[in-house]
């Protein structure tokens, strides 16, 4: 048994540190061996701009329409190219008449409540310009961030693009918008090397663009539709390009409570698109994405949260049954001050403290927990495609 443990105790060892940390290594040192050999060219815009929609799927967003609009008015694309296409179904505040008053922008509506995928694959039907650019309500763009789409889609082997998420932080954020912030920087440099490898793996609702002859309408109970979408794409030969240099900034959770619901359902949404996907597990059929999927994806949204809980117990059991030895003993201590720092973060926040080092821990071990919480999510809403909205920071 003994023997058992210490070999479960490694090798969960090296999966939580190869998720979280390892992988960023491998992939960084990856690309910098691939970019000495194969130098990245620039890309320039193509000559004549193509018609591109601006497609926002909104659900009683009546506080955020106006300075959504402005913010579209203020993007760099010609306006004549430019399609601004709401679809609002289930909409049942002031989100509709708001919109009435801006007569360029055309609006699908209806009564009926089925959730945003079942409302993306209705919307698509009408869409005929080549791309099609996603973007949430709440979330507002860069002037560039169209151009900078395009400019990526001159290469033909660019079926999908990834725009960077950013979170706005401030200096009164509480932990959930200072650790989703930290997180999200993260999150941003490892898509950054996977597109520069090969290919990013999937997109964020935020901001994202695909050619529009290639979207697929997708099951109505999805609950990651923007990373199903995206990776389908990839799956039919396609890469996902990764763009810095369009992106969207959107406020923080307005705290800990309400972030908690995203996190859950997104933990949840990863499990489904693992059954899903399932053909992507085979490096056979889809070598470098599927190397790249199971690294950056798949192992995050299953084993590794729970060898990471797993750890503390073992952890201990082999402390008492090898006598203290000393390299189990200093990992059990290391584990149980990060812990400590985890729980001091967590108990700061609920007193309004806001010490920002103590975020990470407290981030890193509530992101995980609620991965565990998303079995149980998805097993109570199999089959629905609607959610409760969690509110912003600035909501």
């Amino acid at each position: 048994m003994i023997q058992f443990l210490q070999i479960l105790f490694w090798i969960s060892i090296f999966i939580v540190f190869y998720t979280f940390i390892g992988y960023g290594i491998l992939l960084y040192i990856l690309v910098k061996f691939k970019e000495k050999r194969h130098p990245a060219q620039p890309l320039a815009l193509p000559e004549n701009l193509p018609d591109v929609t601006l497609f926002i799927a909104a659900y009683n967003e009546e506080k955020i329409v106006k300075a959504k609009m402005d913010n579209c008015m203020q993007l760099d694309y010609p306006k004549d190219k430019l399609n601004v296409v709401w679809i609002t179904d289930g909409s049942t505040d002031m989100t509709n008449s708001m919109l009435r008053v801006y007569p360029d922008i055309t609006v699908f509506f209806s009564p009926e409540r089925k959730g945003k995928t079942a409302a993306l694959n209705r919307g698509m039907q009408y869409i005929e310009t080549p791309y099609t650019v996603f973007t949430d309500a709440n979330t507002m763009l860069n002037a560039d961030a169209i151009l900078e789409i395009v400019r990526c889609f001159t290469d033909t082997k660019v079926g999908c693009v990834a725009g960077e998420k950013r979170i706005e932080v401030k200096d009164k954020d509480n932990a959930a918008s200072g650790g989703e912030g930290f997180y999200w920087r993260y999150e941003s440099k490892l898509k950054a090397w996977d597109s520069r490898l090969y290919s990013a793996v999937g997109a964020a609702g935020e901001l994202f663009a695909i050619r529009t002859e290639l979207f697929v309408p997708m099951a109505e109970d999805t609950l990651l539709d923007d990373f199903i979408l995206s990776l389908r794409i990839a799956m039919q030969g396609y890469k996902i390009a990764y763009c810095d240099k369009a992106y969207a900034i959107e406020s923080g959770s307005a705290n800990i409570e309400e972030e908690q619901k995203r996190k859950v359902r997104i933990a949840a949404g990863g499990l489904q698109s693992i059954r899903r996907l399932r053909p992507l597990l085979n490096p056979f059929h889809y070598g470098l994405l599927s190397f790249q999927y199971i690294s950056h994806r798949v192992l995050r949204w299953s084993i590794t949260p729970i060898l990471l809980f797993l750890l503390l117990p073992v952890n201990l059991i082999l402390v008492l049954a090898t006598h203290f030895t000393p390299l189990y003993s200093v990992i059990f201590v290391l584990q149980v001050i990060f812990y400590l720092l985890a729980w001091t973060g967590a108990s700061l926040a609920r007193k309004q403290i806001k010490v920002k080092i103590l975020f990470i821990p407290y981030y890193f071990t509530f992101m995980n927990l609620n991965v565990l919480k998303g079995f149980f999510y998805l097993k109570k809403h199999k089959g629905k495609g609607t959610w409760e909205k969690a509110n912003r920071a600035d909501s």
